[in-house]
């Protein structure tokens, strides 16, 4: 399974890596246990992120961002609200059209052709090949 796949590759690091496996895992292979975690992680990952992101811009705001050369120069700066937020809302809704024109206009274009084959459990195409990172 692609679990036991990328999670081995943690196995390489060196002294830890077979500790850090089976940590990883709940125990000596891949289990519900594992299955649990990946989930719970995959949940809980973008809040984390999302707080890292708050705290770290409330930290720039109270304490202002660091100048490591010293050089005290006002005449470059251009203020954030007018140009870049226009700029920002600006390619936003480009993309975001082009992704709704793209999406209605033919929604099979980036799909797989196998996705049109009527299913047969009982005949396997002889076409299908694991992903690269399992061979």
């Amino acid at each position: 399974c692609g679990a036991t796949v990328i999670t081995n590759l943690f196995s390489a690091i060196p002294y830890i890596g077979t500790d850090l496996v089976q940590w990883i895992w709940g125990g000596f292979a891949v289990d519900n246990a594992t299955l649990t975690r990946f989930f719970t992680f995959h949940f809980l990952f973008p809040f984390i992120v999302a707080a890292a992101t708050i705290i770290h811009i409330l930290f720039i705001h109270q304490t202002g961002s660091n100048n490591p050369l010293g050089i005290v120069s006002n005449v470059d700066k251009v203020p954030f609200h007018p140009y870049f937020t226009f700029k920002d809302i600006t390619g936003f809704i480009v993309m975001l059209a082009a992704l709704i024109l793209l999406t209605l206009l033919n929604p099979y274009l980036l799909g797989d052709p196998d996705n049109f084959i009527p299913a047969n459990p009982l005949v396997t195409p002889a076409h299908i090949q694991p992903e690269w990172y399992f061979l």
